[in-house]
């Protein structure tokens, strides 16, 4: 949206944001505390006061295209000094998962995550039965390996079978998170300062930032929060990498013996790839046992837990808990029940993958490209 074009105000985002949690927005009444106390806001783009002010209107179409909604991190020290108790914390990380909805493509499943609470048992249930079915199919259940060779999932169900699955399910997010970041892009270049220099040169600095989690620093109220989002954060990059190592046994089988990894399943606990991948699940069940014992604290440092926050913590709970239960269960030789787990295992990653453009894991790509349109723009550091 252009800077001199008129707002469209509309009633139905002001009910929207009702709904789902941010009905303390109609408190405000524009004192100006919040901007005041948000130690991450530039100077030149103040906020969350006018966020407020938006949202009371239902300036949707401003909103998402406004950068400051993406670089507010729910600090919650507006939310602690309100002498409304308008919680402009929490109505801002409502906000955000409305916009998350209307840059969604395709927007019929940025609107099913969005109203997980009554449609859990689609984005949930049915990848997790898809994954029963498709297990049925290609190998009847089967459990019994390989004459000579010791029990590992893939005679469950088989890696080439994995694989076949979520690579298109990986390109599927990659080709939704461009078009709905490039919209994004174009947005918030249209409706601010004029952005300087090359995108690319800009990003590197931004991604160390969000690597190290450094605008955490800066807040009071919920700084304790930084370590949980590490944590995890790091956590989900252990795994990654853990992944494409066990799909390269498929890929590059003939590479791996050169280079000394074995290539035989299931890997023994001494295996690079193994290592990686344990380390990065303690990371998991670490980062998430922090950011769910804030969440349960209930205090205005965590803010207001809504369906949408509830899902990601959800989701984040059952892969990691299935996934070393998966591992704790071949290992004590609970072979059937493994496999049922295996299938849960599965179908949460498979639900967690292919929302990854509408949940709350859009944060990284909103607000990394907000954080970068800040610096191309000119804006003054936060205080």
């Amino acid at each position: 949206m252009a800077a001199n074009s008129s707002p469209t105000l509309c009633a139905g985002f002001r009910e929207e944001l009702r709904r789902r949690g941010g009905e303390t927005a109609a408190r405000c009444y524009q004192c100006g505390t919040c901007s005041s106390a948000c130690e991450l806001a530039p100077d030149t783009l103040p906020f969350p006061r006018r966020q407020m002010l938006d949202a009371q209107w239902g300036v949707g179409s401003r909103l998402v295209a406004d950068p400051a909604v993406w670089l507010c991190h729910q600090c919650n020290d507006c939310s602690t000094r309100c002498p409304r108790d308008a919680k402009p914390g929490d109505v801002m990380s409502t906000i955000r998962s409305l916009v998350v909805e209307r840059l969604a493509v395709p927007r019929f499943l940025g609107r099913l995550v969005g109203n997980v609470k009554s449609a859990w048992p689609i984005v949930i249930g049915v990848p997790v039965l898809f994954w029963a079915v498709l297990a049925w199919i290609a190998t009847g259940f089967n459990t019994e390996p390989p004459e000579g060779l010791e029990f590992g999932y893939y005679v469950f169900a088989p890696t080439l079978l994995v694989d076949a699955i979520f690579v298109p399910a990986a390109l599927w997010v990659v080709i939704s998170c461009y078009l709905s970041g490039v919209r994004f892009w174009k947005l918030i270049g249209a409706s601010g300062p004029e952005r300087q220099g090359k995108f690319l040169s800009n990003v590197g600095p931004i991604l160390l930032e969000i690597f190290s989690h450094g605008r955490f620093e800066s807040c009071g109220t919920a700084k304790p929060r930084k370590w949980g989002h590490m944590i995890l954060f790091w956590g989900f990059l252990g795994a990654f990498a853990t992944t494409l190592g066990a799909m390269s046994y498929e890929w590059v089988p003939k590479l791996l013996p050169v280079l000394g990894i074995e290539t035989h399943l299931p890997m023994p606990l001494a295996h690079p790839f193994k290592i990686i991948g344990n380390i990065s699940a303690i990371l998991l069940v670490v980062g998430a046992v922090l950011l769910i014992k804030n969440r349960l604290a209930g205090d205005e440092s965590a803010g207001r837990s809504t369906a949408f926050d509830k899902f990601f913590l959800v989701i984040i709970a059952l892969v990691i808990a299935s996934g070393v239960l998966v591992e704790v269960l071949r290992l004590a030789d609970l072979i059937a029940l493994g496999c049922a787990v295996y299938i849960i295992h599965l179908g949460t990653i498979l639900s967690m993958f292919l929302t990854v453009p509408y949940s709350k894991f859009a944060h990284i790509l909103y607000r990394t490209l907000a954080m970068v349109h800040e610096r191309m723009a000119g804006m003054a550091r936060p205080r």
